[in-house]
């Protein structure tokens, strides 16, 4: 479950149209909520760069008015708030504070102080995302208004799974989020037609059998999704199924998560295959990359388990030398 959530903020009015999800998602789980605001500092070495005593003073006091500011507006909705400053580069600072705190979610506006951009997240976020290896709420910046914390209450919860027991991990959050709001529980599953390459047009045998298979697949879903809804009967959730059978498994989540008009699509970082050398798989990436809905990935492997990339081990060796 969720009990420690890691918020930070950058002092923008784009960073801040996270906390009513943060709000939503603490109370529903009783989660103690911590704020980071991070004062960067230059990549280029301090002795290249002078830096202003006084000024730099200023700017840490600042961010410790800013941080009590929105540290009292989430106490005033019960939640037990702390506040932290770091020091640094921003996605390094976040990063570490994650790993050495025990969070277990990450909350993040898709945008910041930077603004808005043509990127559907901006690059401080992507490499938090990318190497903190933790479950993360993201807040699309451009299509959410600064509201108090208490504005967002969810109606309907998207939950995408691929019948799989990983997959599942996600359905105790999505459960509880459901049972505290008194949401509509969505959980939506494609069944993807077998790809049989060829030149010219199929013959009637291959597309019998191209359709077999569906068929069988899509047999072994509805018994599923039919055992799945008489485990969650008891829970008191109002849940609904789809199940649909398309070419394109990726494209057809996303048309589903628009046509369902959800609040909330809820992930889980791998499926079925649980390939380790990235932090997520196709389709949660593919949400992050595109999706214009609030998304909430559980991340189903530990940063041990994550293979670390070349870039990253390179990085490693050199810092060492």
């Amino acid at each position: 479950m969720i009990n420690h959530i890691l918020v930070p903020l950058d002092g923008s009015a784009l960073a801040e149209c996270v906390l009513p999800h943060v709000q939503a998602v603490a109370s529903a789980f009783a989660a103690r909520v911590t704020l980071l605001q991070v004062l960067e500092l230059s990549r280029i070495k301090a002795e290249q760069r002078a830096i202003d005593p006084l000024d730099w003073h200023l700017k840490k006091r600042e961010a410790e008015v800013y941080l009590d500011g929105m540290a009292s507006r989430l106490r005033d909705t019960n939640l037990q708030v702390g506040q932290e400053m770091m020091e640094g580069l921003p996605a390094d600072c976040i990063i570490d504070f994650a790993n050495n705190n025990d969070v277990d979610l990450i909350a993040l506006s898709t945008h910041g102080r930077s603004g808005l951009s043509g990127w559907n997240v901006s690059s401080v976020v992507q490499k938090i995302i990318l190497r903190a290896f933790k479950s993360t709420l993201l807040v699309r910046a451009y299509k959410s208004s600064v509201a108090e914390p208490t504005g967002i209450h969810y109606k309907r919860l998207f939950v995408g799974l691929d019948c799989s027991a990983r997959a599942e991990y996600i359905l105790p959050v999505a459960v509880g989020l459901a049972q505290f709001h008194k949401s509509q529980l969505i959980l939506g599953t494609v069944i993807r037609k077998p790809e049989m390459l060829h030149r010219f047009p199929l013959s009637d045998d291959d597309v019998e059998l191209i359709t077999s298979i569906a068929d069988r697949n899509q047999r072994a879903a509805s018994h599923y999704f039919e055992q799945l809804t008489s485990q969650l009967a008891l829970q008191n959730v109002n849940l609904q199924t789809r199940l649909v059978v398309s070419d394109n498994m990726t494209a057809t989540l996303h048309d589903m998560v628009e046509q369902e008009n959800a609040d909330l699509v809820m992930l889980v970082a791998h499926g079925h295959s649980g390939e380790s050398r990235w932090p997520y798989g196709s389709i949660a990436n593919s949400f992050i990359t595109y999706g214009t809905t609030s998304l909430m990935i559980m991340q189903d492997l530990s940063g041990d388990e994550i293979k670390r990339t070349q870039a990253e081990m390179a990085a490693r060796e050199t810092k060492g030398h």
